[in-house]
């Protein structure tokens, strides 16, 4: 299962007008061989504070273009940025959003989504608990079920970052980018011009696609102090592996 640059194009045409077109800030950062210009993609003033609302919006429209957007609304197993903006686009079609969160999910996230008006259970002490739960759910309410990172739609809501950048940055480029589960990952290395490459840049306490890279398959990834409470995938994606194992122009 993977995703085409065309799946990113219908995406950028889907959510087109309903996001903001993030803004790109040029400046110098200072290294051992000296200043190096760098462009940095601002994904911290899109709806929700992350790049993650691309991929729930794109999902949800494409689902409510099939006729499979129910009025049980979108489902989402998440305790971070997924859950947001999966609320966030639910609002912006006019549809229910329920978020299934471990116990341990920070508050002020859990706080967040009521306040977008998501209905919140809290289940387990891990995510796969709570992803389970969710399934559970889905499969009894009708609700079109979401994921963080491992759904086509998903992948190509977050490569529209890619023809962004293309547009705002003469290349060839070197897009450092984090990696969690692999979704954005995944929609930048397909969508990125020929000549670019990517770098994933994950917490040393959860580097699942660095260790995958390393043995040259998926393999589960223990957590440990992780820098970031949304950068904790226990294992890469299906779509994030299927997308950059064997390339080159991919690192991490």
């Amino acid at each position: 299962m993977r995703i085409s640059r065309g799946d990113i194009q219908s995406a950028r045409a889907r959510i087109a007008g309903r996001l903001r077109r993030t803004p790109v800030l040029r400046t110098e950062i200072g290294t051992v061989n000296g200043a190096v210009e760098v462009a940095l993609k601002l994904e911290f003033t899109q709806l929700g504070g992350s790049f993650k609302v691309r991929g729930s919006l794109n999902a949800t429209l494409h689902a409510q273009e099939q006729g499979l957007l129910t009025e049980a609304g979108v489902l989402v197993a998440s305790g971070g940025n997924a859950a947001i903006g999966a609320a966030h686009a639910a609002r912006i079609v006019g549809v229910p959003c329920t978020v299934v969160v471990p116990e341990a999910a920070p508050r002020v996230k859990v706080a967040a989504l009521r306040d977008l008006g998501a209905q919140v259970h809290l289940a387990g002490d891990r995510y796969q608990v709570a992803a389970e739960v969710a399934t559970s759910m889905a499969d009894e309410s009708g609700a079109l079920l979401l994921h963080a990172y491992d759904l086509p739609d998903i992948v190509a809501g977050a490569g529209t970052i890619a023809p962004e950048l293309a547009a705002d940055v003469e290349g060839p480029l070197t897009i450092v980018t984090c990696v969690g589960g692999g979704g954005l990952i995944a929609g930048l290395t397909t969508g990125m011009r020929s000549g670019d490459r990517i770098v994933g840049a994950e917490p040393v306490g959860a580097s699942c696609l660095h260790q995958a890279l390393a043995a040259d398959h998926r393999i589960p990834a223990e957590l440990d102090s992780i820098a970031a409470d949304s950068l904790g995938a226990t294992e890469v994606g299906e779509i994030c592996w299927n997308t950059v194992a064997g390339r080159d122009d991919v690192s991490s």
